[in-house]
């Protein structure tokens, strides 16, 4: 049996994608490049060729490795192919923004839950997120601090080793998370219980995100994290 929302004492969160909307910052951004340039790019053809550049052997950390990934991609957008234009997407995730539903969302489970960040990216660029999203957490996990990426099992070891601390064991966390790839797949493996947030609903393909080689059932499933902080609500009422 699943356990019922109100019976978690954590909280866990994939944060690029699930909480910050990475497509709509990395797509405007090349726009921005690309109108500048006098071309005119499609959105999701880009976020194609990010997804197969950016999981490729000589991927680095991210997001210092969008300077990489513009260099490959920029040939079939149609860009200038100069290492500006890639530092500039870089440093466009210092001002990427949450979803819409997200801040106030984090507000309301902070209430109950000591919520856990669970990133790929570096330290540098969680702390713009952090604070676009009013600092909820209660602890953080980057690609700095555990020295690999999800869905490297190592990652999530950190932070069952990290609630063992407190008394607590991966029972009492609720991972959540939109991608498949990174995260569903993974939890479930090591035995979490889930909770799908899937941001791409009304979308079709994976976007930006790699495509996982098999579907994971969640255990709970949300269309955004509105629905899952009102499902929590009505849980608790």
């Amino acid at each position: 049996m699943t356990k019922s929302l109100p019976e978690f004492k954590y909280m866990s969160f994939d944060v690029v994608g699930t909480l910050i909307d990475f497509e709509s910052g990395l797509t405007s951004c090349l726009q921005e490049i690309a109108a500048e340039a006098g071309v005119t790019i499609d959105g999701e053809e880009a976020l194609t060729l990010y997804r197969a550049a950016r999981y490729s052997e000589d991927a680095s950390l991210f997001p210092d490795d969008l300077v990489r990934v513009y260099l490959a991609i920029a040939p079939d957008l149609g860009l200038p192919v100069d290492k500006r234009y890639g530092e500039r997407l870089r440093d466009s995730a210092r001002t990427w923004k949450a979803f819409p539903d997200s801040a106030a969302a984090m507000e309301r489970l902070a209430r109950d839950y000591r919520l856990i960040a669970m990133t790929n990216a570096r330290r540098w660029a969680f702390d713009c997120f952090s604070a676009e999203l009013g600092n909820p957490f209660h602890a953080a996990f980057t690609a700095d601090d555990t020295g690999t990426e999800k869905p490297d099992p190592t990652f999530f070891e950190s932070v069952f080793d990290f609630v063992a601390g407190e008394g607590a064991s991966k029972s009492d966390i609720l991972h959540v998370a939109q991608s498949q790839y990174h995260d569903i797949g993974v939890s479930r493996a090591l035995g979490m219980t889930n909770c799908w947030i899937e941001r791409r609903h009304a979308q079709k393909g994976y976007g930006g995100t790699i495509e996982p080689a098999e579907f994971t059932e969640p255990d709970y499933h949300f269309a955004s994290m509105a629905g899952l902080a009102e499902a929590v609500a009505a849980a608790r009422s």
